[in-house]
C-alpha cells in the first residue's frame, strides 16, 4: 500500500509546484477563490455590525422614557414643581436646576437597582455568557421589583381589568405592560398629595398677608409682593430643602 501511495503523492506534489509555473492551463484560481471567500466572510461579519448599531441606537432612544416611566423621577420633578409654585418664585429655581436635581436624586435612589442590573444582566452579556435576550429578561426583574413596591393595588387592578388579563397568582405573573402605567399614576397621585401638603403653610401666609393688607386699606399693593419674601424666609429658616428631600428619599428607598 505504501508503494502505491508514495508515487501518487509525488505526482500530486509535482503538479502543485510545476504546473502553475509552466502555465499549462489558466492561472490557478486558488488565490482568487481564497480572496472571494475572505471577502464573503468579511461581508458576513460586517453585515451584523449595522444591525447591532441600529439596536443600540433604538435602546438609547428609550432611555429617557425608561427614566421617566420606571423610576422615581416623575415623583421628584412634580413635587419640585409644586414647591416652586407654592413659593411663588416663578422661574426660580429654573427648570434646568430642578431637572438636574431630580436626575441625580433618581440615580442616588435607584443606585442599588442599577447595580443589580449591571451585575446580573449587563456584565454577563458583555462577557458573552448570556445572550441579549437573556440580559433583557434579567435586567427587567429589579425594575419590576421596585415598581411593584411603589404601585398601589388599586391602580394595578385598574389596568389589569382594562387589559382583560387574568388575576395574577404571584408578582412575577403581573404583565409589565400593565405594571408601568399603574406605577406612573401611583407616583403622580403620591406627588400630588405631597404637593398639597407643601401648599398649606404657604397658603396660610398668603391669606394672612392678604387680610392684613386689606385691613390696612392697602388695596393697590399686590399681596404676592409682600408674601413671597415671607415665604422664602420661612422656607430658609426651617431648612426646607433638607426636610423635603430627606422625606422624599426616605419614602422612595
Amino acid at each position: 500500500m505504501k508503494k502505491i501511495l508514495l508515487p501518487l503523492f509525488l505526482c500530486f506534489a509535482f503538479g502543485l509546484v510545476v504546473l502553475p509555473s509552466v502555465g499549462v492551463a489558466q492561472p490557478s484560481p486558488t488565490p482568487a477563490a481564497n480572496a472571494e471567500q475572505t471577502v464573503e466572510l468579511g461581508k458576513a461579519v460586517s453585515s451584523s455590525k449595522p444591525l447591532e448599531i441600529v439596536v443600540m441606537l433604538t435602546l438609547l432612544s428609550f432611555i429617557p422614557a425608561i427614566l421617566i416611566s420606571m423610576t422615581c423621577f416623575t415623583r421628584l420633578i412634580v413635587v419640585f414643581h409644586f414647591l416652586r409654585q407654592a413659593l411663588g418664585t416663578q422661574e426660580t429655581p429654573n427648570n434646568q436646576v430642578l431637572l438636574g436635581l431630580s436626575l441625580f436624586i433618581t440615580f442616588f435612589v435607584m443606585g442599588p437597582t442599577f447595580t443589580q442590573i449591571y451585575n446580573e444582566a449587563y456584565k454577563p452579556m458583555s462577557e458573552g455568557t448570556i445572550t441579549q435576550t437573556e440580559a433583557l429578561e434579567r435586567g427587567i426583574v429589579p425594575l419590576r421589583e421596585y415598581m411593584l413596591k411603589h404601585t398601589r393595588e388599586r391602580d394595578l387592578a385598574l389596568f389589569l381589568s382594562l387589559s382583560k388579563s387574568p388575576r395574577p397568582a404571584t408578582a412575577a405573573d403581573v404583565p409589565t405592560s400593565a405594571l408601568i402605567p399603574a406605577f406612573m399614576i401611583s407616583e403622580l397621585k403620591t406627588a400630588f398629595q405631597i404637593g398639597f401638603i407643601l401648599f398649606l403653610p404657604f397658603l396660610i401666609i398668603d391669606l394672612a398677608v392678604s387680610s392684613v393688607l386689606l385691613s390696612m386699606g392697602m388695596m393697590q399693593l399686590p399681596p404676592v409682593v409682600v408674601s413671597m419674601p415671607l415665604k422664602i424666609l420661612l422656607f430658609v429658616l426651617v431648612d426646607g430643602w433638607y426636610l423635603i428631600i430627606g422625606s422624599l428619599v426616605k419614602t422612595l428607598i
